[in-house]
C-alpha cells in the first residue's frame, strides 16, 4: 500500500504551526520550525497562498487565511475538544436568545480570533466571520479577559491604548467597565467598539485562559434586565464549554 504523499504531509505541518503559534511567520521562521529546506518550503508556501489556505503578508509572513484559522483539526488536541464541544451548544444558544454567538481564542501575539459561530435563523441578525481577529483589549471580549486575568492599571492601560472607538469611551470608564465585569462575571460594549452592536462576553474556564464567549446584539433592542439575563446565561453557556465531558 503506497504511504503519505510527502509534500502533502509538509503542507499540513506549515498548516498546524500556523495554526497553533496564532500569528504570521516568515519563511526563515517556517523553515526553522520544520526543519524543510529553504526552496521546498517556499513552494508549499506560494502553493498553500494560491489555494487560499495561506494569505502573505507584504510577500514577507504568511498567516492562515480566514476559514483555516478556526479549523479545529489545526489546533492542538485541547483546543480541539473545546471547538467542538461549543460549536452545538452555539448553535442552541444562538437560537433561544436571537443573538450572534462567538467563541474566540486567545493566540500568542495578543490577539483574538473567532474559532466558532453561532447565528440565529432571523432574516435581520449580526454577522461574523470564522478567522477574524481583533485586538487583545477590544470589545466586550477585551473587558471580560482583563477582568478575569486580573491585570493592573499599567497592563490595563497599555491594551486601552491600542484600541479605535466608533464611539468616544475614556480610559477611565474603560477600567470601570473591567471592574464591573470583574463583579458580574462578564462584560458589555454598547456600542463603543461597533457601532449599533450590543455584545456581552465572558471567559471560558480554563487554566491557562485561551477561549472567550460573546453574545452580540442590535443596541437597544433589549432592556437592562434582558442584557443582564443574557450575561448570566452566556456564563452558564461557558461553563458547559469549558467542563470536560
Amino acid at each position: 500500500m503506497p504511504g503519505p504523499v510527502r509534500s502533502i504531509s509538509q503542507a499540513f505541518m506549515i498548516l498546524r504551526l500556523l495554526a497553533q503559534h496564532g500569528g504570521a511567520l516568515t519563511l526563515s521562521e517556517i523553515t526553522r520550525a520544520t526543519d524543510l529546506s529553504l526552496s521546498s518550503c517556499l513552494n508549499l508556501l506560494r502553493t498553500l497562498v494560491a489555494e487560499g489556505a495561506l494569505e502573505a503578508e507584504n510577500g514577507k509572513r504568511y498567516r492562515l487565511a480566514a476559514g483555516w484559522a478556526g479549523l479545529a483539526a489545526l489546533l492542538d488536541t485541547a483546543q480541539a475538544r473545546v471547538i467542538a464541544r461549543a460549536q452545538p451548544l452555539l448553535d442552541r444558544f444562538a437560537q433561544g436568545h436571537d443573538a450572534t454567538t462567538g467563541l474566540w481564542r486567545l493566540d500568542r501575539r495578543e490577539r483574538l480570533e473567532l474559532v466558532a459561530l453561532g447565528e440565529s435563523t432571523s432574516s435581520t441578525r449580526i454577522h461574523m466571520a470564522v478567522g477574524q481577529r481583533q485586538p487583545i483589549g477590544g470589545g466586550s471580549t477585551g473587558r471580560a479577559l482583563a477582568a478575569a486575568q486580573r491585570i493592573d492599571e499599567g497592563e490595563l492601560a497599555r491594551r486601552y491604548g491600542a484600541l479605535r472607538w466608533q464611539r468616544p469611551l475614556d480610559f477611565p470608564a474603560y477600567a470601570v467597565q473591567v471592574g464591573a465585569a470583574v463583579a458580574s462575571g462578564y462584560a458589555v460594549d454598547d456600542g463603543f467598539g461597533h457601532a449599533g452592536i450590543c455584545s456581552i462576553a465572558c471567559i471560558v474556564p480554563g487554566e491557562p485562559i485561551a477561549f472567550c464567549l460573546s453574545t452580540s446584539i442590535f443596541a437597544g433592542s433589549r432592556e437592562g434586565e434582558h442584557i443582564r439575563a443574557l450575561g448570566r446565561a452566556l456564563r452558564e453557556l461557558a461553563a458547559a464549554i469549558g467542563t470536560e465531558p
